[in-house]
């Protein structure tokens, strides 16, 4: 097991200023983020299910539907399509909510220096080299501690709530929201909240829309040389007695006390860290690799709400968070859970997994009320309770981002081998999904079309957006779809495999233009540099193309040739973690490292955060704006990842892209997760593999590519079964350990 050393925790040496740069705790539930001045020093706390779900009416309208928006986008009227399904999304309900947050007060003004030990997922903060703090929420327990060195009397704190309107005092109508310029939270007018103010124990009660209260619960303990505070963020969700319980949650945990409450603590973590490793001759890289997992575990865990848009740090600047910090099941959503399975950390990404699958029925119910169908399709952008939200109609209401969606559970599968998932929940989702999409698909000339389409964010939302059907971005989705469930289907022996043969054969290929560079449909190329690598979905992630054919070789390698060309003038953060994606697939470590290295460089908060834009002016993008969005973390990751172990097709190919400057230096991964549940861990050193061991947990066989770090080490195994020129076969057994080097 390798730890996060202290060389990679996060040492901030200045007082923090702004929300999005300070010190992130979270227990997969709860959230907090440290920051500010010694007299106004912030816990700003979040939790996942605080959200106002109040819906748009406008949803419900008869109206609201697919064959709707088709007649609109025929008729070329690009006004009243915004107006019927877009602008709902400027609407400010629903919408995720802030917590509120503890204020102190150490009635001094000195510089306060914050660190987070990764390791241990425990703040430190210092103030004037005078006050010392300590700090974590409780990996298990849901509470928050802090340990201050100061007597109770020496400094002061309170609960603030969030800066609501208030019901009978101030009552503003409630205004738009666009996107990153949102509305202020003054537009939502509820009960004032109840305040209890009772010796040591200080907790509100807020109740918002929708029926839910939430409450923020504080309780301290006084020594004559230090103070403990317990401190608890709870919804109405946890139960009828749930103020009861809070109280008590906080008093058992004073009981207890700081340092025996942190062993239990510190014990997850390290179990945490135990699932997997690298280690780096780069430092930058390996830190973020490192702070990446650290968020993931922090915001997203079994039993919780996977992580929306900001995870468990909703902004606390006195507005709604950025995009209402929603589900946006076009990338966002997607690219949040592309690494956790290399990763090896299984139940934090099955937070997603149930999360959708308890969605099913109203997945059914929009496939039934919106596209008129059968199967299941949940809006592209949606509340947790999978209502439709609005936004850009021709890609928030495109059926094919279920598509993009259901790979979560095909991927889930290939990296776990669990063939009961596979049988019970990753095929049917699928399926389903295949049914609301065969339910919408028109026949031309021997071939299918959906009616209208699209290619995120082509155009912004003009009406040139509706490209020519099928635009490349919907036909790989579903040439994904079809080609999947149908190699699935045989692996479960349903026999259903050829009615899923016959729909990919009834398919157009895919648009390539007279240069082999994918095209954003039949009749229009990509011209101008884009945030959106939309029309390459073949190359990454559905892996459509195999870099090691020849003619998909030419397609990928054009494809990329023709981004460069176009530059990264207008992209943002997740355009670079995914043209990284694309180099490590076309095996250059050199493109994938440069690309990762101005991802965290320019467009990363000192917290890891990802902020979107080149914020910081350094040229690489013509976007300055700084919201804070989690999904190109988690793709940055799963980038280097693949440049350090790639898994397709039940073939293994160890550091196929790494940099140059790596390669005189010892480079490893430890018990990252291949397909089929196969454990791997490697150490490559002067350029060539030296060690690598293999924890299969089932029966059965995986090829081994040879490349020239693996050519040496390959030959040494006597087991090897040399099916090719450049592949190798291993039969192995599950449960036991094989080392090779």
């Amino acid at each position: 097991m390798k730890l996060p050393g202290k060389e990679l925790d996060l040492h901030l040496k200045k007082t923090v200023t702004q929300w999005d740069e300070a010190i992130p705790l979270g227990n997969g539930i709860s959230g907090a983020l440290l920051w500010g001045n010694p007299r106004g020093f912030r816990f700003s706390l979040d939790r996942t299910d605080i959200w106002e779900l109040t819906p748009n009416p406008r949803i419900y309208e008869e109206d609201f539907t697919y064959e709707k928006m088709i007649e609109l986008v025929k008729e070329g009227n690009e006004a009243e399509i915004r107006k019927q399904f877009s602008d709902i999304y400027n609407h400010v309900l629903p919408t995720k909510l802030p917590a509120g947050k503890l204020i102190f007060d150490f009635g001094c003004d000195d510089n306060v220096v914050s660190e987070l030990s990764l390791a241990k997922a425990e703040a430190k903060i210092t103030i004037g080299n005078k006050i010392h703090i300590r700090s974590y929420l409780h990996a298990t327990k849901r509470v928050g501690m802090v340990h201050i060195d100061q007597p109770a009397a020496d400094f002061s704190y309170y609960i603030d709530n969030p800066d609501f309107g208030v019901e009978g005092i101030d009552a503003p109508e409630i205004g738009e929201v666009n996107s990153v310029n949102t509305a202020s939270l003054k537009g939502l007018v509820y009960p004032a909240p109840r305040v209890v103010v009772e010796g040591d124990v200080k907790y509100f009660i807020q109740t918002i829309g929708h029926g839910l209260a939430y409450g923020i619960f504080a309780m301290q303990k006084s020594y004559p040389k230090y103070t403990e505070i317990a401190y608890l963020v709870s919804t109405s969700n946890d139960g009828g007695n749930w103020i009861e319980d809070s109280l008590q949650r906080i008093a058992d945990a004073l009981e207890l006390g700081y340092n025996e409450m942190f062993t239990s603590h510190e014990e997850w973590w390290e179990g945490y860290w135990g699932k997997s490793s690298i280690t780096l001759p780069d430092q930058f890289f390996e830190k973020h690799w490192y702070i990446t997992n650290y968020l993931l575990a922090s915001c997203s865990r079994k039993g919780s709400w996977p992580m929306p848009l900001q995870g468990v740090w909703t902004a606390d600047n006195g507005a709604l968070p950025p995009w209402k910090g929603d589900y946006h099941g076009d990338l966002n959503l997607q690219m949040s859970y592309y690494h956790y399975a290399k990763a090896n950390h299984l139940e934090e990404g099955e937070s997603v997994i149930d999360f959708l699958w308890d969605l099913n029925d109203a997945g059914r119910k929009f496939a039934k009320t919106f596209y008129k169908t059968d199967g299941m399709c949940l809006p592209g952008v949606m509340s947790p309770l999978g209502d439709a939200l609005g936004g850009w109609a021709m890609y928030c209401l495109t059926p094919t981002n279920q598509i993009w969606t259901a790979q979560i559970f095909e991927r889930h599968y290939r990296f776990t081998g669990d063939k009961t998932f596979l049988a019970e929940k990753a095929y049917p989702y699928m399926k389903e999904t295949a049914e609301c999409v065969m339910g919408l698909l028109e026949e031309k000339d021997g071939k299918y079309y959906l009616p209208i389409s699209s290619s995120p964010e082509i155009h912004n939302d003009r009406i040139e957006a509706f490209l020519t059907p099928n635009s490349n971005y919907d036909l790989a989705l579903m040439r994904y779809l079809f080609s999947t469930l149908a190699k699935l289907a045989v692996e479960l022996g349903n026999g259903e495999e050829e009615k899923w043969n016959d729909m990919l054969a009834h398919l157009p290929e895919l648009a390539v233009n007279g240069r082999n560079v994918l095209m954003l449909s039949p009749d229009e190329e990509l011209r101008e540099s884009h945030r959106h690598h939309s029309h390459a979905m073949a190359i990454h992630p559905l892996r459509l193309l195999d870099y090691e054919k020849e003619n998909d070789q030419k397609v990928i390698d054009a494809t990329i040739h023709a981004l460069e060309v176009y530059g990264s003038g207008m992209w943002i953060g997740f355009a670079f973690t995914w043209m990284a994606e694309f180099y490590a697939i076309q095996k250059n470590g050199n493109g994938a490292a440069w690309q990762l290295y101005i991802f965290w460089r320019n467009t990363c908060s000192q917290n890891g955060f990802h902020l979107n834009g080149d914020y910081k002016r350094r040229g690489s993008s013509q976007f300055h704006y700084r919201p804070f969005t989690l999904e190109s973390n988690m793709c940055a990751a799963d980038a280097l990842q693949e440049m350090l172990l790639q898994s397709e097709d039940n073939i293994l190919e160890l550091f196929p892209a790494i940099p140059e400057e790596w390669e005189e230096e010892t480079v490893s991964f430890g018990t990252f997760r291949a397909e089929k549940g196969l454990l791997v861990s490697a150490v490559l050193e002067g350029n060539e593999v030296v060690s690598l061991t293999l924890k299969p947990e089932y029966d059965g066989k995986v090829y081994l590519r040879k490349n020239a770090r693996t050519e040496k080490l390959l030959e040494r195994i006597v087991d090897a079964v040399c099916v090719s020129a450049n592949q190798v076969e291993l039969t192995l057994e599950g449960g036991k350990e094989y080392i090779f080097g």
